[in-house]
């Protein structure tokens, strides 16, 4: 089977060449053929092949309907010019120059737009998004960054319309958080989240500073995708379950039941502990979402790797000199060092206006998949 993300994208913003032809014929045989074959594989009942021909379909039917439209445009054009050069009344051979220019103009647009459709379409388009944030060095202050990012991205969530659940959350003794779990729900939480990823140093006066210095943590913020059962498949006998009784800030014990849930996968070395929910059956459930999305990554960052030996760890070590961005409150600054973006906006920025940064992160990574340096 022919892939889009396979098509070879040379000469697409030239003319269109040849072998690209044959390969987006290709496309459209593949797309007329799955339309047939799709009521067959919705009546079978498999899960999973009906969600990835439903995926194919998608990523296909917009490409498919552009290239269509260029070979008309293509042929109109050539019909176009075929006739100016046998036409002698002077206000037709003036209609189709304007016919010729204006086919021209199409099909240069049409080509960019090929281009564009052919880039490899994220394979987590579409998914629920699980954050996780640790406050990492610093101390009692790395932790009330921690609560300080995950509020930014609650108003976030509360701008753009998605939902956000917390799954497991870790309270520190000062109000922040050691480490908290969270999903957001949204049509557009991956594409939008996905580049949150990473170590957020922080330079502040910490409210616990009685001398006015300024100090320097971190937290890191691990985006996952939210994974189906039918994404990730767990043999129950590679899992270790273990219960105990949730606590509190301090490690003060809040409930007399034993309702927190410990899940080890022991292939993975992959430990996720939930105690949020009142009851064990919930913890559990809320565990293994979390599991299974980590394992998700786990796989395409695999996958990735085969690509790209040198991709790092999103997380990495938490290090304040490891970082994707700084937050400056003093001058109000934050930077995104992965690609030299410096705004004077932080105050707006941790109230959830994070689209200027997002959009400048998103514009970077179709440049570079369209082959820009």
């Amino acid at each position: 089977m022919t892939r889009v993300t396979n098509v070879d994208m040379q000469g697409v913003a030239g003319i269109v060449s040849r072998a690209m032809f044959e390969q987006l014929d290709d496309l459209v045989n593949e797309l007329a053929k799955l339309e047939l074959r799709l009521p067959e594989i919705y009546a079978t009942g498999d899960r999973r092949a009906a969600r990835d021909a439903g995926r194919r379909e998608k990523e296909l039917r917009p490409v498919v309907e552009c290239y269509k439209a260029y070979r008309l445009a293509e042929a109109d054009l050539a019909d176009a010019r075929e006739m100016i050069g046998i036409e002698t009344d002077a206000e037709l051979k003036e209609y189709l120059e304007a016919e010729i220019s204006e086919k021209t103009v199409s099909i240069e647009r049409l080509e960019e737009e090929i281009k564009e459709l052919l880039v490899p379409t994220d394979p987590n388009d579409g998914r629920n998004v699980i954050i996780e944030i640790a406050g990492t060095e610093g101390g009692d202050e790395a932790n009330l960054w921690a609560g300080d990012l995950f509020r930014m991205y609650q108003r976030l969530a509360d701008r753009v319309g998605w939902k956000i659940e917390v799954m497991s959350s870790q309270p520190s003794d000062l109000g922040g958080y050691r480490d908290i779990t969270f999903m957001v729900k949204g049509d557009t939480a991956w594409l939008r989240l996905k580049y949150e990823g990473g170590p957020h140093r922080v330079q502040r006066v910490p409210s616990t500073e009685s001398q006015g210095r300024i100090h320097t943590s971190a937290a890191t913020v691990a985006v996952l995708a939210e994974a189906d059962e039918v994404d990730v498949e767990i043999d129950a006998s590679t899992l270790q379950i273990d219960v105990y009784r949730a606590s509190g800030p301090g490690g003060q014990s809040v409930n007399t039941t034993d309702s927190a849930v410990r899940i080890t996968h022991k292939p993975s070395g992959l430990v996720v502990a939930c105690q949020d929910e009142r009851s064990q059956l919930q913890n559990r459930e809320r565990a293994m979402q979390i599991l299974r999305s980590r394992l998700l990554k786990m796989e395409q960052d695999k996958i990735d790797a085969e690509v790209s030996a040198t991709r790092r760890n999103q997380v990495g070590s938490g290090s304040r000199s490891e970082k994707i961005r700084t937050y400056n409150f003093k001058d109000n600054r934050i930077t995104d060092h992965r690609i030299g973006l410096t705004l004077y906006s932080l105050d707006r920025v941790l109230t959830g206006e994070l689209d200027e940064v997002i959009d400048a992160l998103a514009a970077d990574e179709r440049r570079r998949q369209l082959g820009g340096e």
